[in-house]
């Protein structure tokens, strides 16, 4: 293999000495090649990133991919992530492959050895985070990548594209708030995502500026699905002291939230707000429409797309780039009946 234009700390042939082994086997590693016994390829990959080891930049395949790796395929807010990345592939006459890989922590172990044999020209990874030896390995081979997190908060070291959950949270409260409501339920997403306590502390933000007693009964971890949000509804429209307004860490929840109302024998929004989260093409045409937090998704995925193909990668400029959330006012949401609504500049 040609190693001129490595960036000449090590070549190949030192690595081989040094790990006893030939060329051609250092060679199988760093193309991602099964035929390489696990002690042989971890040695080899220690001794790559212990002198630095850099592919060199080489130009773009007559038809280079971005990959975009999901945990789950059928999320209904997937879809805005690809066409986000379709738009920017596109315009850089590249394609795109989509990958389903792993929890929604990081991608599996399988997915690693396929990326590298396939060799795009970026990653885009919608996961919380990626291990250690994926990134060393990643680089190594010079294949960019960047996390896009509408559920995470990635490492300081891996460039990342995210929204503001925090503001999302504090903005479907206080409109809660504005309306009235002082018994206000939250159903964010799961307690191990970083996305989900930053919208609770949103809420909680909103609730404790307002002067707003929180109930800890009223506030559930579900799983951004249909069914935990009916669940969690149900069990909160159980009680005899119900809220009267529900925000929901997701769409998916909010539609929950608003079956588990009808159950109930309760209107929406007569007897019940309800707030939603991503404003995914379903909010619009719930009955009724459904008030929700904007997340820009389309825009975090081009973002993300065009970080990977800047010159430099996505690691010469600053890892981290946060997108603003917006409110949605539609018509799941109303002034509590009888209530004088709570207007004030918080």
């Amino acid at each position: 293999m040609d190693v001129a234009g490595e960036t000449g700390r090590v070549t190949l042939a030192q690595v081989a000495e040094t790990a006893g082994v030939s060329i051609s086997t250092v060679s199988k590693v760093l193309n991602g090649r099964q035929d390489v016994s696990a002690p042989t390829r971890l040695k080899i990959e220690r001794l790559l990133e212990q002198h630095g080891y850099r592919r060199s930049t080489r130009a773009a395949p007559e038809a280079p991919l971005i990959e975009i790796v999901f945990h789950e395929l059928d999320a209904i807010w997937a879809m805005e992530l690809i066409l986000g990345v379709e738009a920017v592939a596109k315009d850089n006459g590249a394609s795109v492959v989509l990958t389903e890989s792993g929890t929604r922590h990081s991608p599996g172990p399988e997915w690693i050895e396929g990326v590298l044999r396939r060799r795009p020209v970026g990653v885009i990874l919608v996961f919380s985070s990626l291990p250690q030896g994926f990134k060393q390995q990643l680089r190594s081979r010079s294949i960019p990548f960047v996390i896009i997190d509408p559920a995470g908060d990635p490492e300081p070291d891996v460039p990342s594209v995210g929204s503001a959950n925090w503001s999302g949270g504090l903005a479907a409260t206080r409109h809660l708030i504005e309306y009235g409501h002082r018994r206000i339920g939250i159903i964010t997403g799961p307690e191990d995502m970083m996305c989900s306590l930053a919208r609770l502390d949103g809420y909680r933000s909103a609730m404790t500026t307002a002067g707003l007693e929180i109930d800890p009964e009223l506030i559930a971890y579900g799983d951004f699905h249909v069914e935990g949000g009916y669940a969690h509804a149900l069990d909160m429209l159980g009680r005899p002291d119900r809220p009267t307004a529900v925000f929901a860490g997701s769409d998916l929840q909010a539609i929950g939230v608003l079956e588990a109302a009808a159950a109930c024998g309760l209107r929406t929004p007569e007897d019940l707000s309800v707030v939603g989260y991503d404003d995914v093409a379903v909010a619009r045409w719930s009955r009724p429409a459904l008030t929700t937090v904007r997340q820009p998704l389309r825009k975090m995925a081009e973002a993300g797309a065009r970080m990977l193909l800047r010159p430099g990668g996505p690691e010469s400029a600053a890892t981290r780039m946060e997108l603003a959330t917006s409110l949605v006012v539609r018509k799941s949401t109303a002034p509590l009946a009888g209530a004088p609504a709570l207007i004030q500049t918080f």
